[in-house]
């Protein structure tokens, strides 16, 4: 999984990245909003969803300490953060602004 993760995250587009647990109850809120960011920006932006027990290591690699947490990449770079549900609105406009 690393190494395609690695590949994804170098995309010149952006790419969202959910970490996220079946247990977690907001994670479960945030699936459907996410899923409304991508019928919104469609090939603008890929998002990517990472069961952080099933990720261990990229999860420990990212220093991922509560769920759900996003983080937005583009050409590998890591341009943002954030712990906790965002609506849609708030997620496109930080994709927008993040990756111009």
């Amino acid at each position: 999984m690393t190494g395609s993760f690695e590949r994804l995250i170098q995309s010149d587009k952006p790419v969202l990245v959910d970490f996220y647990a079946t247990w977690c109850g907001p994670c479960q809120m945030l699936g459907p909003i996410l899923k409304e960011v991508k019928d919104s920006l469609g090939d603008r932006v890929s998002i990517i969803k990472i069961d952080v027990d099933k990720n261990q290591e990229i999860a420990s690699r990212f220093q991922v300490r509560g769920v759900p947490t996003m983080l937005l990449f583009q050409n590998g770079e890591q341009l943002w953060r954030q712990s906790g549900v965002l609506s849609k609105a708030e997620i496109i406009k930080i994709i927008l602004e993040k990756s111009n």
